[in-house]
Protein backbone atom coordinates (compact mmCIF):
# COMPACT_ATOMS: atom_id res chain seq x y z
CA UNK A 1 0.00 0.00 0.00
CA UNK A 2 1.27 3.48 -0.86
CA UNK A 3 1.96 6.12 1.78
CA UNK A 4 -1.03 8.04 0.48
CA UNK A 5 -3.21 5.03 1.22
CA UNK A 6 -1.70 4.67 4.66
CA UNK A 7 -2.35 8.33 5.45
CA UNK A 8 -5.94 8.00 4.28
CA UNK A 9 -6.37 4.88 6.39
CA UNK A 10 -4.90 6.62 9.42
CA UNK A 11 -7.23 9.59 8.91
CA UNK A 12 -10.24 7.27 8.70
CA UNK A 13 -9.24 5.41 11.87
CA UNK A 14 -8.66 8.69 13.69
CA UNK A 15 -11.98 10.16 12.60
CA UNK A 16 -13.98 7.10 13.63
CA UNK A 17 -12.07 6.81 16.91
CA UNK A 18 -12.86 10.45 17.68
CA UNK A 19 -16.55 9.85 16.94
CA UNK A 20 -16.61 6.85 19.29
CA UNK A 21 -14.69 8.77 21.97
CA UNK A 22 -17.09 11.69 21.71
CA UNK A 23 -20.14 9.45 21.99
CA UNK A 24 -18.82 7.24 24.80
CA UNK A 25 -16.75 9.74 26.81
CA UNK A 26 -17.49 13.36 25.96
CA UNK A 27 -21.27 13.14 25.51
CA UNK A 28 -21.68 10.97 28.60
CA UNK A 29 -19.86 13.58 30.70
CA UNK A 30 -17.56 11.06 32.30
CA UNK A 31 -15.12 12.57 34.78
CA UNK A 32 -11.97 11.58 36.62
CA UNK A 33 -10.81 7.98 36.53
CA UNK A 34 -13.86 6.85 34.53
CA UNK A 35 -13.05 9.33 31.75
CA UNK A 36 -9.38 8.31 31.75
CA UNK A 37 -10.23 4.59 31.72
CA UNK A 38 -12.73 4.92 28.87
CA UNK A 39 -10.31 7.00 26.82
CA UNK A 40 -7.50 4.51 27.42
CA UNK A 41 -9.75 1.60 26.38
CA UNK A 42 -10.51 3.28 23.06
CA UNK A 43 -6.80 3.97 22.47
CA UNK A 44 -5.88 0.36 23.25
CA UNK A 45 -8.57 -0.86 20.85
CA UNK A 46 -7.48 1.38 17.99
CA UNK A 47 -3.69 1.50 18.44
CA UNK A 48 -2.81 -1.96 16.99
CA UNK A 49 -4.81 -1.19 13.84
CA UNK A 50 -3.09 2.16 13.43
CA UNK A 51 0.37 0.65 13.93
CA UNK A 52 -0.40 -2.10 11.42
CA UNK A 53 -1.71 0.42 8.91
CA UNK A 54 1.35 2.65 9.18
CA UNK A 55 4.12 0.04 9.50
CA UNK A 56 2.55 -3.17 8.19
CA UNK A 57 1.24 -4.36 4.83
CA UNK A 58 -1.78 -2.13 4.83
CA UNK A 59 -4.24 -2.64 7.63
CA UNK A 60 -6.06 -5.33 9.56
CA UNK A 61 -6.93 -7.73 6.72
CA UNK A 62 -3.22 -8.14 5.91
CA UNK A 63 -1.63 -8.28 9.35
CA UNK A 64 0.86 -11.01 10.16
CA UNK A 65 2.87 -11.51 13.33
CA UNK A 66 2.40 -10.42 16.95
CA UNK A 67 0.06 -7.54 16.12
CA UNK A 68 -2.49 -9.86 14.53
CA UNK A 69 -4.55 -10.91 17.55
CA UNK A 70 -4.87 -7.49 19.22
CA UNK A 71 -5.48 -5.75 15.90
CA UNK A 72 -8.16 -8.19 14.72
CA UNK A 73 -9.95 -8.22 18.07
CA UNK A 74 -9.74 -4.43 18.23
CA UNK A 75 -11.07 -4.27 14.70
CA UNK A 76 -14.09 -6.40 15.66
CA UNK A 77 -14.94 -4.29 18.73
CA UNK A 78 -14.24 -1.03 16.90
CA UNK A 79 -16.45 -1.89 13.91
CA UNK A 80 -19.35 -3.33 15.90
CA UNK A 81 -19.41 -0.41 18.34
CA UNK A 82 -19.43 1.95 15.36
CA UNK A 83 -22.44 0.16 13.84
CA UNK A 84 -24.29 0.20 17.15
CA UNK A 85 -23.64 3.88 17.80
CA UNK A 86 -24.63 4.88 14.27
CA UNK A 87 -27.93 3.00 14.62
CA UNK A 88 -28.58 4.70 17.97
CA UNK A 89 -27.72 8.11 16.57
CA UNK A 90 -29.98 7.66 13.57
CA UNK A 91 -32.84 6.88 15.96
CA UNK A 92 -31.91 9.90 18.10
CA UNK A 93 -31.85 12.11 14.99
CA UNK A 94 -35.31 10.93 13.96
CA UNK A 95 -36.58 11.57 17.49
CA UNK A 96 -35.04 15.08 17.42
CA UNK A 97 -36.75 15.80 14.10
CA UNK A 98 -40.02 14.56 15.56
CA UNK A 99 -39.66 16.85 18.57
CA UNK A 100 -38.91 19.82 16.34
CA UNK A 101 -41.97 19.13 14.23
CA UNK A 102 -44.10 18.75 17.35
CA UNK A 103 -42.42 21.82 18.89
CA UNK A 104 -41.58 19.87 21.99
CA UNK A 105 -39.16 21.64 24.38
CA UNK A 106 -35.54 20.47 23.93
CA UNK A 107 -34.17 17.84 26.27
CA UNK A 108 -32.17 19.27 29.16
CA UNK A 109 -28.39 18.58 29.24
CA UNK A 110 -28.65 16.22 32.20
CA UNK A 111 -31.14 13.98 30.44
CA UNK A 112 -29.05 14.03 27.25
CA UNK A 113 -25.99 12.90 29.18
CA UNK A 114 -27.98 10.17 30.93
CA UNK A 115 -29.37 8.96 27.61
CA UNK A 116 -25.88 8.95 26.10
CA UNK A 117 -24.60 6.85 29.02
CA UNK A 118 -27.44 4.36 28.74
CA UNK A 119 -27.19 3.92 24.97
CA UNK A 120 -23.39 3.99 24.85
CA UNK A 121 -23.06 1.59 27.76
CA UNK A 122 -25.63 -0.79 26.27
CA UNK A 123 -23.95 -0.82 22.86
CA UNK A 124 -20.50 -1.40 24.37
CA UNK A 125 -21.70 -4.19 26.67
CA UNK A 126 -23.52 -5.97 23.85
CA UNK A 127 -20.50 -5.72 21.55
CA UNK A 128 -18.06 -7.00 24.17
CA UNK A 129 -20.42 -9.89 24.86
CA UNK A 130 -20.83 -10.70 21.18
CA UNK A 131 -17.09 -10.63 20.54
CA UNK A 132 -16.38 -12.76 23.63
CA UNK A 133 -18.90 -15.41 22.59
CA UNK A 134 -17.76 -15.12 18.98
CA UNK A 135 -14.12 -15.82 19.85
CA UNK A 136 -15.16 -18.99 21.64
CA UNK A 137 -17.22 -20.05 18.62
CA UNK A 138 -14.38 -19.31 16.19
CA UNK A 139 -11.88 -21.40 18.15
CA UNK A 140 -14.26 -24.36 18.49
CA UNK A 141 -13.71 -27.39 16.24
CA UNK A 142 -16.01 -27.21 13.20
CA UNK A 143 -18.97 -29.55 13.36
CA UNK A 144 -19.54 -32.16 10.66
CA UNK A 145 -22.72 -31.23 8.79
CA UNK A 146 -24.35 -34.02 6.77
CA UNK A 147 -26.27 -32.86 3.69
CA UNK A 148 -28.11 -35.55 1.72
CA UNK A 149 -28.95 -34.33 -1.80
CA UNK A 150 -30.85 -36.29 -4.42
CA UNK A 151 -29.82 -35.70 -8.04
CA UNK A 152 -32.23 -36.72 -10.78
CA UNK A 153 -29.46 -37.81 -13.17
CA UNK A 154 -27.20 -39.54 -10.65
CA UNK A 155 -26.58 -43.21 -11.56
CA UNK A 156 -27.60 -45.73 -8.89
CA UNK A 157 -23.97 -46.85 -8.68
CA UNK A 158 -23.32 -43.58 -6.81
CA UNK A 159 -26.08 -43.98 -4.24
CA UNK A 160 -24.58 -42.82 -0.92
CA UNK A 161 -21.45 -41.36 -2.58
CA UNK A 162 -19.90 -38.87 -0.15
CA UNK A 163 -18.09 -35.62 -0.89
CA UNK A 164 -16.40 -33.87 2.01
CA UNK A 165 -16.18 -30.15 1.32
CA UNK A 166 -13.58 -28.00 3.06
CA UNK A 167 -13.72 -24.31 2.34
CA UNK A 168 -12.64 -20.91 3.64
CA UNK A 169 -9.99 -22.09 6.07
CA UNK A 170 -8.07 -18.81 5.68
CA UNK A 171 -4.72 -19.96 7.02
CA UNK A 172 -2.76 -16.84 7.90
CA UNK A 173 -2.23 -14.48 10.80
CA UNK A 174 -4.27 -16.29 13.48
CA UNK A 175 -4.94 -19.67 11.82
CA UNK A 176 -2.01 -22.03 11.39
CA UNK A 177 -1.03 -25.57 10.64
CA UNK A 178 -2.69 -27.03 13.75
CA UNK A 179 -6.16 -26.37 12.40
CA UNK A 180 -5.20 -27.68 8.96
CA UNK A 181 -3.81 -30.88 10.47
CA UNK A 182 -6.98 -31.34 12.53
CA UNK A 183 -9.18 -30.82 9.48
CA UNK A 184 -7.14 -33.33 7.47
CA UNK A 185 -7.36 -35.96 10.21
CA UNK A 186 -11.09 -35.47 10.73
CA UNK A 187 -11.78 -35.47 6.99
CA UNK A 188 -9.86 -38.70 6.46
CA UNK A 189 -11.71 -40.27 9.40
CA UNK A 190 -14.98 -39.68 7.54
CA UNK A 191 -13.65 -41.90 4.72
CA UNK A 192 -15.12 -39.77 1.94
CA UNK A 193 -15.31 -40.93 -1.64
CA UNK A 194 -14.11 -37.52 -2.86
CA UNK A 195 -12.77 -34.36 -1.22
CA UNK A 196 -13.52 -30.86 -2.53
CA UNK A 197 -11.59 -27.75 -1.48
CA UNK A 198 -13.64 -24.79 -2.65
CA UNK A 199 -11.25 -21.88 -2.19
CA UNK A 200 -9.94 -19.29 0.26
CA UNK A 201 -7.46 -21.66 1.83
CA UNK A 202 -4.97 -18.90 2.59
CA UNK A 203 -4.36 -15.30 3.58
CA UNK A 204 -0.65 -15.12 2.89
CA UNK A 205 1.99 -16.05 0.33
CA UNK A 206 3.40 -19.50 -0.38
CA UNK A 207 6.70 -18.49 1.23
CA UNK A 208 4.87 -17.52 4.43
CA UNK A 209 2.47 -20.46 4.69
CA UNK A 210 3.81 -23.44 2.75
CA UNK A 211 4.63 -25.40 5.94
CA UNK A 212 1.15 -24.84 7.37
CA UNK A 213 -0.48 -26.24 4.22
CA UNK A 214 1.93 -29.13 3.61
CA UNK A 215 -0.26 -31.52 5.61
CA UNK A 216 -2.92 -31.30 2.89
CA UNK A 217 -0.87 -33.89 1.00
CA UNK A 218 -2.20 -36.43 3.53
CA UNK A 219 -5.83 -36.04 2.41
CA UNK A 220 -7.12 -39.36 1.11
CA UNK A 221 -10.17 -40.23 -0.98
CA UNK A 222 -10.49 -43.02 -3.57
CA UNK A 223 -11.89 -40.68 -6.23
CA UNK A 224 -9.43 -37.87 -5.54
CA UNK A 225 -8.93 -34.49 -3.91
CA UNK A 226 -9.85 -31.38 -5.92
CA UNK A 227 -9.39 -27.64 -5.52
CA UNK A 228 -10.80 -24.46 -7.07
CA UNK A 229 -9.64 -20.94 -6.37
CA UNK A 230 -11.37 -18.46 -4.10
CA UNK A 231 -10.96 -14.71 -4.22
CA UNK A 232 -8.31 -14.70 -1.49
CA UNK A 233 -5.86 -16.83 -3.49
CA UNK A 234 -5.81 -14.01 -6.02
CA UNK A 235 -4.78 -11.48 -3.36
CA UNK A 236 -1.61 -13.36 -2.42
CA UNK A 237 -0.13 -14.84 -5.60
CA UNK A 238 -2.60 -17.24 -7.22
CA UNK A 239 -0.18 -18.82 -9.71
CA UNK A 240 2.27 -19.74 -6.97
CA UNK A 241 -0.52 -21.17 -4.83
CA UNK A 242 -2.00 -23.21 -7.68
CA UNK A 243 1.42 -24.69 -8.38
CA UNK A 244 2.05 -25.45 -4.72
CA UNK A 245 -1.36 -27.03 -4.15
CA UNK A 246 -0.87 -29.19 -7.23
CA UNK A 247 2.52 -30.29 -5.85
CA UNK A 248 0.68 -31.71 -2.82
CA UNK A 249 -1.14 -34.18 -5.06
CA UNK A 250 -4.35 -32.16 -5.22
CA UNK A 251 -6.00 -31.73 -8.62
CA UNK A 252 -6.66 -28.08 -9.39
CA UNK A 253 -9.72 -27.62 -11.60
CA UNK A 254 -9.15 -24.51 -13.71
CA UNK A 255 -12.30 -24.21 -15.80
CA UNK A 256 -12.29 -27.91 -16.52
CA UNK A 257 -14.01 -31.15 -15.61
CA UNK A 258 -13.08 -34.72 -14.83
CA UNK A 259 -15.01 -37.95 -15.03
CA UNK A 260 -15.83 -39.67 -11.74
CA UNK A 261 -16.47 -43.32 -12.57
CA UNK A 262 -17.86 -46.24 -10.57
CA UNK A 263 -19.05 -49.67 -11.73
CA UNK A 264 -19.40 -48.59 -15.35
CA UNK A 265 -21.32 -45.42 -14.49
CA UNK A 266 -20.04 -41.85 -14.21
CA UNK A 267 -20.81 -38.25 -13.38
CA UNK A 268 -18.81 -35.13 -14.22
CA UNK A 269 -17.01 -33.07 -11.59
CA UNK A 270 -16.30 -29.55 -12.85
CA UNK A 271 -14.47 -26.63 -11.30
CA UNK A 272 -14.24 -22.98 -12.27
CA UNK A 273 -12.23 -19.97 -11.15
CA UNK A 274 -13.54 -17.52 -8.60
CA UNK A 275 -16.22 -15.05 -9.69
CA UNK A 276 -13.81 -12.10 -9.32
CA UNK A 277 -10.82 -13.71 -11.02
CA UNK A 278 -11.35 -12.01 -14.40
CA UNK A 279 -9.96 -8.76 -12.99
CA UNK A 280 -6.57 -10.41 -12.41
CA UNK A 281 -5.70 -10.53 -16.09
CA UNK A 282 -5.66 -12.90 -19.06
CA UNK A 283 -5.95 -16.57 -18.23
CA UNK A 284 -8.02 -15.98 -15.11
CA UNK A 285 -11.76 -15.92 -14.63
CA UNK A 286 -14.64 -18.39 -14.52
CA UNK A 287 -15.51 -20.08 -17.81
CA UNK A 288 -18.19 -22.69 -17.29
CA UNK A 289 -18.75 -23.03 -21.04
CA UNK A 290 -15.15 -24.19 -21.44
CA UNK A 291 -15.38 -26.45 -18.41
CA UNK A 292 -18.43 -28.28 -19.76
CA UNK A 293 -17.54 -28.26 -23.47
CA UNK A 294 -18.15 -31.61 -25.13
CA UNK A 295 -19.74 -33.27 -22.11
CA UNK A 296 -22.39 -35.97 -22.31
CA UNK A 297 -25.63 -34.03 -21.62
CA UNK A 298 -27.15 -37.11 -19.99
CA UNK A 299 -24.55 -37.10 -17.24
CA UNK A 300 -25.00 -35.43 -13.89
CA UNK A 301 -22.64 -32.53 -13.21
CA UNK A 302 -21.32 -31.49 -9.79
CA UNK A 303 -19.69 -28.06 -9.92
CA UNK A 304 -17.14 -26.58 -7.52
CA UNK A 305 -17.44 -22.77 -7.56
CA UNK A 306 -16.25 -20.58 -4.70
CA UNK A 307 -19.00 -17.94 -4.69
CA UNK A 308 -22.69 -18.88 -4.40
CA UNK A 309 -23.79 -16.25 -6.94
CA UNK A 310 -22.10 -18.33 -9.64
CA UNK A 311 -25.13 -20.64 -9.44
CA UNK A 312 -27.06 -18.51 -11.92
CA UNK A 313 -24.57 -19.42 -14.65
CA UNK A 314 -24.56 -23.01 -13.41
CA UNK A 315 -28.34 -23.26 -13.81
CA UNK A 316 -28.13 -21.95 -17.38
CA UNK A 317 -25.62 -24.70 -18.16
CA UNK A 318 -27.68 -27.53 -16.68
CA UNK A 319 -25.49 -28.20 -13.64
CA UNK A 320 -27.11 -30.58 -11.15
CA UNK A 321 -25.30 -29.50 -7.98
CA UNK A 322 -23.02 -26.59 -7.09
CA UNK A 323 -20.85 -26.58 -3.96
CA UNK A 324 -19.72 -23.16 -2.74
CA UNK A 325 -18.36 -21.29 0.27
CA UNK A 326 -17.15 -17.68 0.47
CA UNK A 327 -19.85 -16.28 2.76
CA UNK A 328 -18.85 -17.87 6.11
CA UNK A 329 -22.59 -17.76 6.77
CA UNK A 330 -22.08 -14.06 7.49
CA UNK A 331 -19.49 -14.87 10.22
CA UNK A 332 -20.45 -11.99 12.56
CA UNK A 333 -23.93 -10.53 12.97
CA UNK A 334 -24.98 -8.05 11.54
CA UNK A 335 -22.59 -8.58 8.61
CA UNK A 336 -24.96 -11.38 7.57
CA UNK A 337 -27.20 -8.83 5.89
CA UNK A 338 -24.40 -7.29 3.83
CA UNK A 339 -23.01 -10.68 2.77
CA UNK A 340 -26.45 -11.96 1.82
CA UNK A 341 -27.12 -8.83 -0.24
CA UNK A 342 -23.77 -9.17 -2.02
CA UNK A 343 -24.56 -12.79 -2.92
CA UNK A 344 -28.17 -12.22 -3.94
CA UNK A 345 -29.60 -13.75 -0.75
CA UNK A 346 -27.42 -16.90 -0.89
CA UNK A 347 -25.89 -16.98 2.59
CA UNK A 348 -25.64 -20.54 3.94
CA UNK A 349 -27.24 -23.94 3.49
CA UNK A 350 -29.33 -25.33 0.65
CA UNK A 351 -30.89 -23.40 -2.20
CA UNK A 352 -32.35 -24.23 -5.59
CA UNK A 353 -31.93 -22.26 -8.81
CA UNK A 354 -34.08 -23.80 -11.53
CA UNK A 355 -33.05 -27.45 -11.71
CA UNK A 356 -29.71 -26.77 -9.98
CA UNK A 357 -29.15 -27.61 -6.32
CA UNK A 358 -26.78 -25.33 -4.40
CA UNK A 359 -25.12 -25.91 -1.06
CA UNK A 360 -23.27 -23.01 0.58
CA UNK A 361 -20.91 -24.08 3.36
CA UNK A 362 -20.19 -21.71 6.27
CA UNK A 363 -16.54 -22.76 6.04
CA UNK A 364 -14.05 -24.26 8.47
CA UNK A 365 -12.12 -21.12 9.42
CA UNK A 366 -12.77 -17.38 9.54
CA UNK A 367 -11.49 -14.24 7.91
CA UNK A 368 -10.08 -11.27 9.80
CA UNK A 369 -11.31 -11.13 13.40
CA UNK A 370 -11.28 -14.54 15.14
CA UNK A 371 -14.99 -14.12 15.80
CA UNK A 372 -18.02 -16.15 14.69
CA UNK A 373 -21.44 -15.15 15.95
CA UNK A 374 -24.65 -16.84 14.74
CA UNK A 375 -22.60 -18.53 12.01
CA UNK A 376 -20.84 -21.69 13.27
CA UNK A 377 -18.02 -23.22 11.23
CA UNK A 378 -18.44 -26.58 9.54
CA UNK A 379 -16.95 -29.53 7.71
CA UNK A 380 -19.54 -30.40 5.09
CA UNK A 381 -20.30 -33.98 4.08
CA UNK A 382 -22.47 -34.13 0.98
CA UNK A 383 -24.25 -37.47 0.61
CA UNK A 384 -25.43 -38.00 -2.94
CA UNK A 385 -28.70 -39.83 -3.45
CA UNK A 386 -29.88 -41.40 -6.69
CA UNK A 387 -33.53 -41.20 -7.75
CA UNK A 388 -35.71 -43.82 -6.10
CA UNK A 389 -37.21 -46.60 -8.17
Amino acid sequence: MSWIGRVIGLAVFTGIAFYEWRRLVHDTRLRGWARAAATLAIIITVAPMVVANVFGRGGPPNIMGPLAWPAFLGWAVFALVLIGLVIVDVVRLLAWIGRRIARTPPMDPGRRAALARITGGTVTALVVGEVGIGVGNALRDPAVVDVPIQLARLPHAFEGFTIVQLTDIHVGATIGGELVASLVARTNALQPDLIALTGDLVDGTVDQLRDDLAVLRELRAPHGVFFVTGNHEYYVGVDAWVAYIASLGIRVLHNERVEIACDGAAFDLAGIDDYSATSYGPGHGPDLTAALAGRDPERAVVLLAHQPRQVHDAARHGVDLQLSGHTHGGQVWPWHYLVAAQQGGLLAGRYREGDTELYVSRGAGYWGPPVRFAAPSEITRIILRAPSG
